[in-house]
Order: C-alpha cells, then sequence, then structure tokens
C-alpha cells in the first residue's frame, strides 16, 4: 500500500489540519512524558518552514463529555517551550466549538493553533460526519501524525480525511515504513520478544510473525498461560485459564512452522505483589501453590540474552514482568541494555516497554521506538488500519 505522504502535498502559505497523538501523561497538570509531543515536532518544524498555519488536534484521556482535568491547555505550554513559539490555545467546549473556529479564523499566516481535546465532542468517537466536516472547514489540508491513534475510525483521525486532500506526517510515514519492513523482508534471523500479561492480546501478533520470525521469547505473565497449558504447575500467577487450549494451538502451529517459542526457565516469585518484598526464584513450572511468577529468573534472562545476541532484527513488545514494581522489573530492564546493545535492527513497541527504555537511559540506541500500542499490534498482526487506509494513493 502506496501512502500519501506529506511531501506530496502543497501546504506553502495554506491552513494545515494536523492530527497529533498528545496522549501524554499528566501528574498533577504536568506532562511527566513528552515523548509522544517530540515524535512528532519533526512534521510540525516542516510545516513551519513552509510558512503554513498550523491547526494542531489530539485528544487526551477518556473523558465523558467536557473535564477540565482533560484540557490541552498543558500541552499547548509545553509545545510553546519546544517550538520557540507561541502555539495559541482556548479553552472551549470541543475541537468545532464556535470558539475554536473564531480562533482559527483570526489567526495570522503562519500560526499555530492548538484545538481543545477531540473527545470533548460525542461525535469523535462515532465518526460522526458533522464534525468531520466542520474540522476539514477550518483547513485546506489535512495531515495525519498520530499513529497511536491510526487505528481508530475516529472524526479526527477517519472521517475529516473524506472532506480534505490528506497525507500522512513524517512520524505516521516512518512508523509503517519500519513495522511493514518487519512483515514484509526483516533481515534474519528476525527474534521477537513479547511479554505482558495476556496471551489473548498477543495472539494475532504471535500468528502473524510465525510467518516470519525465526525465533519467538515470551515473557510475562502471558508466559503462564503456555506454562500451564503444558502440564507445569504456576501457584497463584496470573493466568487466563481459558486460553489454555489456545496456547497449545499456537505451540503447535510454531513447531509446524519451524519457528522456535522460548518460555522462561525460571521465575523470580513473592507471595504478593508489593515493593521491596521478599522474593524466590523457582522453575517456572514448579512454583508453589501460593507463590506467583511476577519476573523472569537469572536463568531465564541469561538464556534470552544469549537469544538476541545473534539477532539481526528484534522486536520487543510488552515487560517480562511487574516492572514498575522492585525487585521484579529486572528482567526487562536487562532485556532492555541487550537491545539497546544489539547489532541488529532494533524496534520497541508498547508503553511498558518504551518506559524501561527510556528509564535504562538507552533510547537513543534504538533504532525506531513506535509511538502506538494498539496501532502497532494491529499493524503487526495484519490488520490495515482505518487511519492510514484513508491516505492511501
Amino acid at each position: 500500500m502506496a501512502l500519501r505522504t506529506l511531501k506530496d502535498l502543497d501546504v506553502r502559505g495554506k491552513r494545515v489540519l494536523v492530527r497529533a497523538d498528545f496522549n501524554v501523561p499528566l501528574e498533577k497538570s504536568r506532562i511527566s512524558d513528552d515523548s509522544r509531543i517530540t515524535a512528532t515536532l519533526p512534521t510540525i518544524k516542516y510545516l513551519m518552514e513552509q510558512n503554513a498555519t498550523i491547526i494542531l488536534m489530539s485528544h487526551l484521556g477518556r473523558p465523558k463529555g467536557v473535564e477540565d482535568k482533560s484540557r490541552l491547555k498543558p500541552v499547548a505550554t509545553h509545545l510553546s517551550k519546544l517550538l520557540g513559539k507561541r502555539v495559541q490555545y482556548k479553552p472551549t467546549d470541543g475541537p468545532a466549538s464556535s470558539e475554536s473556529k473564531a480562533l482559527v479564523e483570526a489567526a495570522k499566516p503562519g500560526s499555530i493553533i492548538l484545538l481543545e481535546n477531540t473527545r470533548f465532542d460525542s461525535g469523535e468517537e462515532k465518526n460522526d460526519e458533522k464534525l468531520a466536516k466542520a474540522l476539514a472547514s477550518m483547513a485546506d489540508v489535512y495531515v495525519n501524525d498520530a499513529f497511536g491513534a491510526a487505528h481508530r475510525a475516529h472524526a479526527s483521525t477517519e472521517g475529516v480525511a473524506h472532506f480534505l486532500p490528506g497525507a500522512a506526517g513524517l512520524l505516521l510515514e516512518r512508523e509503517i515504513n519500519v513495522l511493514s519492513q518487519l512483515l514484509e523482508k526483516p533481515k534474519k534471523p528476525f527474534k521477537v520478544i513479547l511479554g505482558g500479561a495476556k496471551v489473548s492480546d498477543k495472539i494475532g501478533v504471535i500468528e502473524n510473525l510465525l510467518k516470519r520470525a525465526n525465533e519467538i521469547l515470551i515473557g510475562g505473565a502471558m508466559a503462564y498461560t503456555f506454562i500451564k497449558a503444558q502440564g507445569g504447575s504456576v501457584g497463584k500467577s496470573l493466568v487466563e485459564n481459558d486460553k489454555l487450549e489456545l496456547a497449545l494451538d499456537i505451540l503447535a502451529k510454531a513447531k509446524k512452522a519451524k519457528v522456535k517459542i522460548h518460555l522462561p526457565k525460571d521465575s523470580r516469585c513473592a507471595t504478593e505483589i508489593k515493593e521491596g518484598v521478599k522474593s524466590k526464584v523457582f522453575p517456572s513450572n514448579k512454583i508453589p501453590d501460593d507463590y506467583m511468577g511476577l519476573d523472569a529468573g537469572p536463568e531465564a534472562i541469561k538464556f534470552y540474552q544469549e537469544k538476541l545476541s545473534s539477532a539481526k532484527t528484534v522486536l520487543w513488545n510488552g515487560p517480562l514482568g511487574v516492572f514498575e514494581v522492585a525487585p521484579f522489573d529486572k528482567g526487562t530492564r536487562a532485556i532492555a541494555k541487550t537491545v539497546a546493545k544489539s547489532k541488529g535492527f532494533t524496534v520497541v513497541g508498547g508503553g511498558d516497554s518504551v518506559a524501561a527504555i527510556n528509564a535504562v537511559g538507552v533510547a537513543k540506541k534504538i533504532d525506531h521506538i513506535s509511538t502506538g500500542g494498539g496501532a502497532s499490534l494491529e499493524l503487526l498482526e495484519g490488520i490495515t488500519l482505518p487511519g492510514v487506509v484513508i491516505l492511501s494513493k
């Protein structure tokens, strides 16, 4: 699928409606992680060079109607500092309110405006045509740079593209190119690390990657569903009991495809999830009844590190343990460092994996850090993304 990209649009001196992903974490109205904002700066700066009037829009959180805590003022303030230029913003009842339209109409050429939270309008998630038309009426062209929301057919991500010439921003273009490369022609050996809580969240990705990867390393709570399915004792570990047959089916498909699926040989366990709790290491298939597996054990970490050392392509999505609670962050941190040292092409996606990369301070050593959790998983699963399809040539 060929994308229409930013360079395909004539944006010089025009009003450009940009869908960005500014859904950032806030702590007392302060942005605690601005990586999603900085990721779209290349697109904004390119438009600034073209003397375009930039009209930015994004969602933030999951508000039920208009909520002060979900207003985009912190984003406007932070973005102004990053750009060294004022980003105009006005708190309104929605992105297409009369006040928002007035702000855009009064803007001088070259201005930057940030509209209010798109989800304040109930028509956003319904992909309401009336809202899409109202948003489109503010601009001459449309650019989608919100990969993190591209899997949703919302008014601001898909609907508006029916009423304006549209293209992918620089971030969205890179995300699609990199992730498509993993599916189409990855350099071998291609090794995948998948973590997280549920097999059900990653089933489609695993099945799609069985056709492409050489080895898949499983971590996190999802590993215990596979281990229990094979008859292992996993104590109080988190297990999807209704997915045991599915786990066995995946293992059988992997064997048929000659793709090795590795499960952690040992686990760091405890009786409860609590900061500084006493932990013990047990074989992953022999965890006592009153313990739960909360991280990869030392043997598993070493084995996974050895497996990754020979990879020419590495994809990592999902933590190996309860990363946010010490001492169950050791496996995830170790893998973060290992992926960073890899001589192969490295791609990291998923909130916790990206958080680990940032916490360890190795983000600059990763070839591509994906900004979209759900979107990247759906793309890797082989699902077409509504916000991307609408921009195809």
